[in-house]
């Protein structure tokens, strides 16, 4: 039987979840795709560059989502945020929406508007393949600018932290998407400022350099963005990372951009930070002669870096450093050099690449490189004194 206290909580409980749901506002529309591409040139939809970039349907399965357009079958709905200014957004269906622009030959990307698409694999009706939008039937370009999809929009009297949470969870399940990139597409509605801030740095010459390993697949997936923000987040809030790291990473993410939030981030001196501190890796790459090969896996055999990158030897030198950064003079040639025995000599140390490798994304491991590092520079530099 429940007491009076059990109905009180259940009574807040209630009124707690209806007050979230009073500060959503939505509202359906279906749109001809017609009208989005109207919308789409006349700047009334916008798509925001960084998350255009992850258009990636091959052109293979953009055919195929035309043809699905043409044969009438049901597609999903997409997502939009209305902006105060009235003007949407796109939050979820860029795969399907950047398929028709592109198909319509009015998709830009980069600053520039793609060649139309050429319908391709189409394996319902074959025939289609090899056509374009230009050299379709009379009857078939009129059914695919009639063609309409339904959106849910999201309206501007909606509390924002609640549109923000909305939308992390729409795209969190997106099978093509690289969790920076749902950070990067999903933090907007917070605050952009430290998003864009990630994204600056990422063109800052010396990191660039040092992470010139990376793969293309691996910058596609703005993985170089996620190592800065992997470098903050470690350095200012290391300490309540318990178990998974993807997720550490959003929180901290989240807490830096919520201008309601009690997280502070002092963007002038954590510039300051992260410039000396890849200047100064830098410098220690030159001095080996390895160059970006410093974050690379060592060779057993040879002992000499690879040209592959590894995050394991990333978090180690990059956060280990940290100690130490305000002491290193960048231009004082002793300084760097003993830097470089450390870090030539710990590459290769059993001690530290016992905290390598497979199955080492932990608490332990982590504290285990960043400690190794960490110590040895403090030792180095000071048997300078």
């Amino acid at each position: 039987m429940a007491t009076d206290g059990d109905t009180s909580a259940a009574d807040e409980l209630i009124q707690s979840v209806d007050r979230k749901i009073t500060a959503i506002r939505t509202k359906s529309n279906d749109f001809s795709f017609n009208e989005l591409v109207d919308m789409y040139d006349s700047d009334e939809l916008i798509i925001d560059p960084e998350f255009q970039r992850m258009f990636r349907w091959t052109e293979g399965a953009q055919s195929r989502f035309i043809e699905s357009l043409l044969l009438e079958l049901p597609v999903p709905p997409i997502f939009l945020i209305e902006r105060e200014d009235r003007v949407y957004e796109l939050i979820d269906g860029l795969q399907r929406l950047s398929s028709y622009l592109h198909f319509r030959g009015e998709l830009v990307v980069d600053g520039e508007k793609l060649d139309p698409l050429v319908l391709s694999d189409c394996d319902i009706v074959p025939e289609l393949n090899g056509r374009t939008y230009a050299n379709l039937p009379r009857a078939l370009e009129i059914k695919i600018k009639r063609s309409y999809i339904r959106a849910e929009i999201l309206r501007k009297e909606s509390d924002p932290r609640l549109r923000y949470y909305m939308f992390k969870r729409l795209n969190t399940g997106g099978e093509n998407l690289s969790k920076q990139e749902v950070r990067n597409a999903t933090i907007r509605l917070l605050s952009n400022e430290f998003n864009q801030f990630l994204i600056d740095l990422s063109r800052n010459p010396d990191f660039a350099f040092v992470t010139e390993t990376l793969t293309e697949k691996a910058r596609n997936e703005k993985f170089d963005q996620e190592l800065i923000l992997r470098f903050f987040a470690f350095k200012n809030a290391g300490a309540g990372y318990r178990h998974d790291i993807a997720d550490f990473m959003t929180d901290y993410m989240e807490a830096v951009s919520d201008p309601t939030g009690p997280e502070t981030f002092d963007f002038p001196s954590e510039k300051a930070t992260f410039e000396k501190t890849f200047r100064v890796i830098k410098a220690v790459g030159d001095r080996l002669e390895i160059g970006p090969r410093i974050f690379g896996t060592v060779d057993a055999r040879t002992g000499e870096p690879r040209w592959q990158f590894s995050v394991y030897h990333y978090e180690g030198i990059v956060l280990g450093l940290q100690k130490v950064i305000d002491s290193v003079e960048v231009g004082n040639e002793t300084h760097v050099g003993a830097l470089a025995d450390v870090v030539k000599k710990g590459k290769s140390d059993p001690a530290f690449r016992a905290a390598t490798g497979g199955g080492k994304n932990d608490r332990i491991s982590l504290r285990t490189r960043v400690s190794y590092f960490s110590d040895r520079f403090s030792e180095a530099l000071g048997a300078l004194d």
